[in-house]
């Protein structure tokens, strides 16, 4: 708006740049919106970027398929990867992404990176722990128990 204002005024176009010190192209830009559409035209902002390639509805759907997991789209195991992802994208809604783009759709859905524990499913914690306490113990070498001191002692006696 102030740039609006020193426009009114007369003041030229580079002039406006520098005393906001904002780029020359966006005054050019202003001032073609002002001569078009007056300060209302400048009020509205432009969308900034490319438009996205999917829809709200599409996220939707994406976000009900992630929801149902890997195993339901045929995957053996239950781990989403970007890549597994990207596939999903590609087959649901018809538009092919790289894996870093992926990774940004899904932290605006709402999801987060989760690592898995890499333990086994079919683990056995009470047997893991009974072997901690009684097998590892007695399987533990043990220092000798020699008499008299050693050679190689830095103590005076």
């Amino acid at each position: 708006m102030e740039a609006a204002r020193l426009l009114k005024q007369g003041v030229s176009q580079s002039e406006v740049a520098r005393r906001l010190g904002v780029h020359r192209q966006s005054v050019i830009r202003w001032a073609h919106q002002l001569a078009q559409a007056g300060r209302v035209g400048l009020k509205k902002a432009g969308r900034a970027g490319r438009k996205p390639r999917l829809t709200t509805e599409q996220l939707k759907q994406l976000q009900q398929a992630l929801k149902r997991g890997p195993e339901a789209v045929g995957y053996a195991s239950g781990l989403w990867t970007t890549s597994r992802v990207r596939v999903l994208i590609a087959e649901q809604c018809g538009v092919r992404y790289h894996e870093a783009h992926v990774w940004r759709i899904l932290r605006k859905l709402g999801w987060s990176c989760q690592r898995p524990s890499g333990r086994a499913l079919e683990r056995d914690e009470p047997a893991i722990l009974h072997w901690k306490k009684v097998q590892w113990p007695r399987l533990k070498k043990k220092p000798c128990a020699r008499s008299g001191c050693s050679s190689l002692s830095t103590r005076a006696d």
